[in-house]
């Protein structure tokens, strides 16, 4: 599977934009990135290991929370997952 790094986590990941893991659900795509780079996972995860409310995953274009087995979803090699830190803020318009 490729995974798919946004740029402000790209430093935590070695600089790639992509990063390539074997594994068979997108948990454990998750798992082996942190494995592989593991200063990213206080970025993806809070301290009870759950994603954060802010980083949204999207596999092959779905948004993993409406997938019926969200990260339980099996994978294969081609598939990709797509790491979307949600952004807030701007300026109010006068």
């Amino acid at each position: 599977m490729t995974i798919f790094i946004p740029t402000p986590l790209r430093p935590y990941a070695q600089g790639n934009d992509t990063v390539e893991v074997n594994a068979s659900t997108i948990a454990e795509a998750l798992d082996a990135l942190t494995s592989t780079h593991p200063d990213l996972r206080k970025h993806l995860f809070n301290g009870d290991g759950k994603l954060r409310a802010f980083v949204n995953l999207y596999f092959n274009d779905e948004d993993v929370r409406y997938l019926p087995e969200k990260e339980q979803t099996g994978i294969s090699a081609n598939d990709t997952l797509s790491i979307i830190p949600s952004i807030a803020g701007g300026s109010a318009q006068r």
